[in-house]
């Protein structure tokens, strides 16, 4: 009893690391097919658009993500509302913004 009590913990350890390994992976393959599309001319950089939104939105940003052609870019502006700006990701122009003040 003592010993599946001492290797539950090491067991879930090893779970939770090979878990992290997969995701770190996966990360890392984005980043690169991304490179690739900006490389490419797919894809404008989104470091640019990162700098666009928040002149826009002075704030922290919270995420930026690629998903369907847009990039997303969530700030939190300093007067505590969460804006998420839509840019085209072909082209940089900005397509939407949403301000969310509760």
């Amino acid at each position: 009893m003592r010993t599946t009590v001492l290797l539950l913990p090491t067991l879930l350890l090893v779970v939770l690391s090979a878990a992290t390994a997969d995701e770190r992976r996966s990360r890392h393959h984005d980043h690169d097919d991304a490179r690739s599309a900006v490389a490419r001319g797919e894809r404008v950089a989104l470091a640019p658009l990162v700098a666009d939104a928040l002149r826009r939105h002075p704030g922290r940003l919270i995420e930026a993500e690629y998903e369907d052609g847009e990039y997303e870019i969530e700030i939190l502006r300093d007067d505590g509302a969460i804006v998420e700006l839509d840019y085209d990701a072909r082209s940089g122009k900005l397509r939407k913004t949403e301000v969310e003040d509760d």
